[in-house]
């Protein structure tokens, strides 16, 4: 047997029986449980701390059973024998032994902890704290037990694999009894709680006892006096907005207000009460059915008045003008402060409930505007004091237990018989179950910070649990579990503020305790990800949204924002929302909200944010009870569920029906239902011709859905008769694969599908449809399969035609050869196709008529070029083989094969191309040079090109002595050497050549070739960006010149003409071949143009004995008499500025005497450019003045310099003519 922790019941049990007696102290009765255990009680053993009572039997099962709610938990098989021992500790959690010779710690509920085996049977089981233990109050873990009466085991379930034994001599005999003490050292004072001195006590103590309840200690000392201290005071207290009032002595109350920081009032009472309660300007205490009444003011406590009751007071409360006191199941509602000439008597006090009401009220409470109470009825009665009536009332299923209004009196937690709790709220007259409610709570306290308005705990002696009252959420009121907080011992939460409780402990002082569930009001900076990411969750769940915003800034990461976002639309934060999805740059969302955010029915907005988070049923109820209920079916069909969508448009919008199933039976035929897709597409047909598409739509599914569920006739009757192409495609290709060809190919001839056609009826073999259709098919797959048919059947025509429509062209050729006997329509076809297949038909063709030189040319054709090789070889057709294979791409072997063999017939030019062909630049070379001089000089030009290609400096000299004629004694045209340097880009050389070339080409008396050599020369050296020497820069001038006289005497332009003459007769010397004839036209153009001094100059110099008797007779006489009888009359020459330093000089003068640059001359008259009228050839680059170029070129569109034709239109005139002038000529 075992006494319960208050002593009012034991519990007992008897040998053999599985009963459990309970004998009630109090009323003398003992009540029979029934265990439904089938084995006999062994053991039982009370809680010290809670209505628990374990019992285990003799097979090693456990019952818990709950005394006060009545809650039995069977727990079978916990030891596998006999259960003889076990203890509970004060944090309810059992130890028990057994026969089986192990120990268990279970929790309350009886699930294991620990496990541990011993070595012989336990006994006397004790839960102890041990020094090394954590000092808080009531941490027990460790578990003391007697082993086999000879060993105390003591066993740490927080340390399992290190438990001590002690063991004690065998002489001692058993183990009886054990106890375990603590021994304090006065040195040591970290245990000591407090230290009381006597001071005027000089003659000692004399003895010191407790009382049972260890509240008071008496103290007598050896003067004869007797001194009682107050260990722990009753915890009393009470709170009214955010002042408490709470005992701080049996005599004194203290009543403070740390949130408003008011400084605390003491207040010293007659009598130790037993109730206090608390309102905004008055403290009342008392006990039994008497109060004290005390106004609180500024600075002092004045006592008001006491006041007797009808019974005894078991609950007070106070609001600013009225008290409510609770007697004997009726409520005394009064003022506190009697004016009788302001207020009517009937308001001054009121008993509850009604005299014609036989409830009895369980609770009640008072807020500022109302008084509510709770019956055994389960009626909850709002009185509003204001006008002194019921406003409200509620029912509940059973009896009130306790109720706790929040504040403003709108929203209440009621705790009802059942020890369930709810929260009720009078707006809505709803209430909604509070979630895993403990039925051991002992009170509620709601938040008081204004910005948590739904927020509320509830709390029993060991733990804190935080709930939140969400009341717009798009499911509704709800009430969430936000987490739990352990009490430290002795603690009665008071007020709640912010997160933080102000607690009284039984010392008489209060002590502040801050929530798990609020950790994220401290700093956050600095904290790890997975904290912040729980202060986030914190924040969601107590919909402190701007707490939340900071967190997810330190996070920053998108799931952060998105959850965030996710818990405002939970709680139609919109414009919250909003925000959060600005900030991720969610636009869509952004603009989905701003399109709902002015909806002002609740149910249909609350409809659109569920679809919003995806829970479709929600918005489904939602939008059904909102103003709009057909959202519910827009949303269904945008989200396909068809058969929702449906049973919705019967109620809703029944002319939405075809539509739908339309739609719906699209998806059944995707998902291959389709019975029900027929069905669907047959309800859909709306027989409307304003919905025509609609219903050809509809018709088109019928067809189809038909043919696939067999009806083949009635599905090609309405394919046919539809207007539309696809479903007869469609058709056609559901009829194919169920391998009704005919009717397929039917179908795609109506649908002028003549590719598909074409392939069906190829499939059927109806070659004669085929050969219909052939004209409007495009496929070269078909024409192959008709040409191949054709040809079996010997009708060659027709399938050389189908061959070439399908591109087949090596069967054309092969057709045109072999049965056609058209071989030049078989080459031709071959040159245009390059087929290789075909050239290998066509060479073996010519093989056979012994036409070798075609043979080998289709040959190489066809990538054939050993046989090829072998054939030129064979039949002496080497020439023409070489000829063919150097025009193609081929290898180094094929060219040095062919090199090979005209090395062996000694025919070093043709072996000596082919050397160079494959790369052997010093056998090419050898046979270059041993190849005989043809008028062209082909050999020695590709000698040059050999040596170019090379770049070895040891053929480089083999050839130029050669050219030299150091080999042979005969020196080769100058030209070559310049083109060997030219080849090599040894391009100065390649200068000095030219020049030299140039002069034997004057010598000669060939002009325009020397003036064309030195143009290229100066325009390669220009390209790569070499100085132009200046002696081919002056020769390429005079020469231009020269030919620029012609041009200008054509043109009837004598004075361009006479200065150029004057110019060429200058450098005479140049052009030692017609001296004679260019002094005579020099006279001539100077007389013509009018310059007789010049003329007279010339004319002296023809004069001399060397030219005289070489003057044409024809204008001797006349050239004597200008002589004779001189004229020196003549004009100055026009002058232009320098293009450098704007110096004016002669236009025909190229040396500038102010800058002495060499000035760049116009290409169409020789006279020196001026900036301001620049253009340039777009051929060669040379300038030219951009007037007299025009005017040039509008009698001959030829540049005189590069002898392109030259477009007028493309002239541009030059803006900015810097970049020309500087000087690519050395000076």
């Amino acid at each position: 047997m075992d006494w319960d922790q208050d002593g009012d019941t034991l519990a007992i049990i008897a040998e053999k029986s599985s009963a459990i007696y309970l004998w009630d102290a109090n009323t003398n009765k003992t009540t029979l449980m029934d265990t439904s255990m089938r084995e006999p009680m062994s053991f039982l053993r009370w809680s010290k701390s809670e209505p628990l009572l374990a019992a285990g039997t003799a097979k090693g099962s456990v019952l818990i059973y709950n005394h006060q709610t009545s809650r039995k938990i069977p727990v079978l098989g916990k030891h596998s024998k006999r259960i003889t021992c076990g203890c509970w500790s004060s944090r309810k959690l059992i130890a028990l032994g057994g026969e089986d010779k192990f120990i268990t710690v279970s929790n309350h509920e009886g699930d294991t902890i620990r496990m541990t085996a011993v070595k012989g049977d336990p006994s006397d089981m004790e839960f102890i704290v041990m020094k090394t233990d954590d000092k808080t109050g009531g941490n027990e873990t460790t578990v003391c037990v007697v082993v086999a009466q000879k060993t105390l085991f003591l066993y740490n379930f927080k340390d399992p694999d290190n438990p001590t034994e002690f063991s004690f001599q065998q002489r001692y005999g058993n183990i009886v009894a054990y106890k375990f003490i603590k021994i304090h050292e006065l040195s040591d004072l970290n245990e000591t709680y407090a230290i009381i001195n006597l001071d005027e006590e000089n003659k000692g103590l004399d003895q010191v006892s407790w009382t049972d309840d260890g509240q008071l200690l008496a103290v007598s000392t050896r003067r004869g006096l007797i001194r009682v201290y107050l260990t722990k005071l009753p915890i009393l207290g009470d709170s009214y907005s955010t002042r408490i009032a709470y005992l701080t002595s049996l005599l004194e109350v203290t009543v403070a207000n740390h949130i408003e920081s008011e400084l605390p009032i003491t207040v010293s009472v007659e009598v130790e009460p037993s109730f206090v309660a608390v309102g905004h300007y008055h403290l009342a205490v008392g006990m039994n059915n008497r109060a004290w009444f005390y106004v609180l003011g500024e600075s002092r406590v004045k006592k008001l008045k006491d006041m007797e009751y009808l019974g005894t007071v078991a609950r007070m409360c106070l609001n600013s003008d009225y008290a409510a006191a609770l007697c004997e199941g009726k409520v005394q509602l009064h003022m506190i402060e009697s004016e009788h000439s302001n207020t009517e008597e009937e308001r001054e006090t009121r008993l509850f409930p009604d005299t014609d009401d036989k409830s009895k009220i369980l609770c009640h409470a008072l807020t500022s505007e109302f008084l509510i109470y709770g019956t055994d009825t389960g009626i909850i009665q709002y009185f509003y004091i204001e006008d002194w009536q019921y406003v409200n009332e509620y029912r509940h299923s059973v009896g009130v237990r306790k109720i706790f209004p929040d504040p403003n009196g709108t929203r209440l937690v009621f705790i009802d018989d059942k020890s369930d709790g709810f929260v009720y709220c009078s707006v809505t007259d709803t209430a909604s179950e509070i979630p895993d409610f403990q039925p051991t709570i002992k009170g509620i306290l709601w938040e008081n910070w204004p910005m948590d308005k739904g927020v509320f705990v509830a709390y029993d002696d060991d733990k804190i649990y935080t709930y939140v009252f969400h009341k717009d959420t798009i499911q509704g009121s709800r009430v969430i579990l936000a987490g739990g907080t352990r009490v430290p011992y002795s603690h009665k939460p008071l007020l709640m503020y912010n997160g933080e409780l102000t607690c009284q402990t039984q010392s008489g002082k209060t002590n502040t305790i801050s929530l798990s569930t609020h950790s994220f009001l401290g700093p956050l900076k600095g904290m790890p990800y997975n904290e912040l990411k729980q202060f986030l969750t914190q924040t969601l769940v107590l919909k402190r949204f701007s707490e939340s915003w900071d967190v997810c800034k330190l996070l920053n990461d998108p799931s952060s924002w998105n959850e965030l976002a996710a818990a405002c639309l939970h709680h139609m934060e919109l414009e919250f929302a909003i925000r959060v999805y600005r900030k991720i740059r969610n636009v869509g969302m952004v603009m989905s909200l701003e399109q709902i955010k002015g909806i002002e029915d609740h149910n249909l907005l609350a409809g659109h944010l569920a679809m919003y988070t995806n829970n479709f049923n929600l918005a489904q109820d939602l939008y059904l009870a909102s103003s709009c209920p057909a959202a519910a079916l827009e949303m269904r069909r945008d989200l396909q569920h068809w058969d929702s969508a449906l049973q919705l448009a019967k109620r809703l919008a029944p002319d939405q029906i075809p539509f739908i199933s339309k739609e719906y039976a699209v998806q059944l035929e995707f998902t291959g239902d389709y019975v029900n897709a027929l069905a669907h597409y047959e309800k859909g047909i709306t027989n409307n011709s304003k919905y025509q598409e609609h219903d050809e739509t509809c018709l088109a599914g019928v067809a189809q859905m038909s043919i696939r569920m067999g009806d083949i006739r009635r599905g090609i009757n309405q394919a046919i008769k539809h207007p539309s192409r696809v479903l007869k495609r469609d058709c056609g290709a559901i009829l194919e694969s169920m391998k009704q060809f005919s009717e397929a190919a039917q179908l795609y001839e109506k649908g002028q599908y003549y590719d598909k056609a074409a392939s069906v009826y190829i499939r059927c073999k109806n070659w004669a449809k085929v050969g219909e259709l052939l004209p409007n098919v495009s496929s070269p797959k078909i024409h192959l399969q008709y040409a191949k048919a054709k040809e079996a059947d010997g009708r060659y025509k027709e399938a050389v035609l189908a061959y070439e429509n399908a591109k087949q062209w090596d069967n054309v050729i092969r057709l045109y050869l072999d049965h056609l006997n058209n071989p030049e329509k078989a080459v031709s076809i071959v040159r245009e196709t390059q087929s290789l297949d075909g050239a290998k038909l066509v060479a073996r063709f010519f093989l056979q008529l012994g036409d070798y030189g075609s043979a080998i040319q289709f040959l190489v054709m066809s990538k054939c070029n050993n046989e090829a090789f072998s054939l030129a070889q064979q039949h002496n057709k080497m020439e023409i083989y070489a000829d063919i294979i150097s025009s193609e791409d081929t290898t180094n072997e094929d060219y040095q094969s062919i090199a090979l063999y005209f090395e062996g017939e000694k025919k070093h030019l043709q072996a000596g191309k082919f050397f160079l062909l494959c790369g052997q630049y010093t056998r090419a070379l050898k046979h270059f040079l041993k190849s005989p001089n043809t008028d062209d000089n082909t050999a020695i030009e590709m000698a040059i090109e050999t040596v170019g290609q090379a770049k070895d400096e040891t053929l480089t000299n083999q050839l130029i002595n050669y050219l030299m004629g150091e080999s042979d004694g005969i020196p080769k045209e100058a030209k070559y050497l310049f083109r060997l340097y030219m080849a090599l880009k040894q391009y100065r050389e390649a200068a000095r050549t030219a020049i030299i070339i140039a002069r034997e080409e004057q010598c000669a008396g060939n002009y325009r070739n020397a003036h064309d050599v030195l143009f290229s020369m100066y325009s390669e050296l220009k390209t790569q960006k070499i100085k132009i020497p200046s002696e081919m820069a002056t020769n390429l001038m005079i020469l231009h010149s020269y030919i620029l006289v012609k041009i200008h005497v054509k043109n009837a332009d004598h004075m361009k003409g006479a200065r150029m003459l004057i110019r060429v007769a200058n450098n005479i010397s140049k052009f030692p071949s017609h001296i004679v004839p260019i002094l005579t036209s020099t006279v001539i153009e100077c007389h013509r143009a009018g310059l007789k001094k010049s003329a007279f100059g010339f004319a002296a110099m023809l004069m001399r004995p060397e030219y005289r008797n070489k003057i044409d007779l024809k204008y001797k006489k006349k050239i004597e008499a200008m002589v004779r009888r001189p004229d020196t009359s003549e004009g100055e020459e026009p002058t232009t500025p320098c293009p450098y330093c704007d110096f004016l000089l002669s236009e025909c003068e190229l040396l500038c005497p102010g800058c002495k640059n060499n000035l760049p001359y116009c290409i169409a008259t020789g006279r020196h450019m001026v900036k301001d009228d620049w253009t340039l050839c777009p051929h060669c680059d040379f300038p030219a003045l951009y007037s007299e170029f025009r005017n040039l070129l509008q009698n001959d569109n030829t540049c005189p310099m590069c002898s392109e034709k030259v477009d007028i239109a493309s002239l541009k005139k030059t803006a900015d003519c810097a970049p020309y002038l500087n000087t690519e000529v050395e000076q």
